[in-house]
């Protein structure tokens, strides 16, 4: 990688954390301005107010342990995909072929993944083998089965920090 892709890529990670941070913050002024509108119908004592001040306090709520959770996990992953590079262990797809749009093509993305899957099936109890078939599920399209295998990832990578 040369001294202006790092650069780009840094100017590109840059903004990314920007955007985040600004919609955080957008969020949680949303749920405050949420919040302060359900206690001002709970505290007009009528019926019909109470149960939409409720239902409005609710909002807030379920939005802030998303922030929160999301935000969590996109930090866990984040730590994955360092150690995972620092190690020399991050899936190369500089080989496969891509479209104009910079996605890469699907009959590569799945080559890719069942050559990473036979590594996980040697050794599924290893995060890092979790980790790279997340990341191949993830190039071949399979999101949800993306996120719970870097679920898993997290998991057993947090087990090995501790010990266990």
């Amino acid at each position: 990688m040369t001294a202006s892709d790092q650069e780009g890529t840094g100017g590109r990670v840059s903004r990314v954390v920007a955007l985040i941070a600004f919609l955080v913050v957008a969020l949680a002024f949303y749920f405050i301005v949420l919040g302060r509108i359900a206690f001002d119908l709970l505290g007009t004592g009528k019926p019909a107010a109470i149960g939409i001040g409720i239902g409005v306090l609710i909002l807030p709520i379920i939005g802030v342990w998303v922030v929160v959770t999301s935000v969590r996990a996109a930090l866990a992953h984040q730590h994955l995909a360092r150690r995972m590079h620092d190690e020399g262990l991050e899936l190369d797809t500089s080989e496969l072929s891509r479209r104009p749009s910079g996605r890469i093509v699907k009959h590569t993305a799945d080559a890719l993944f069942e050559r990473v899957k036979q590594e996980w099936e040697a050794d599924p109890d290893n995060w890092r083998t979790n980790y790279r078939v997340a990341r191949a599920y993830d190039y071949a399209g399979d999101r949800s089965r993306a996120r719970e295998i870097m679920r898993r990832a997290v998991d057993l990578e947090r087990a090995e920090r501790r010990g266990e």
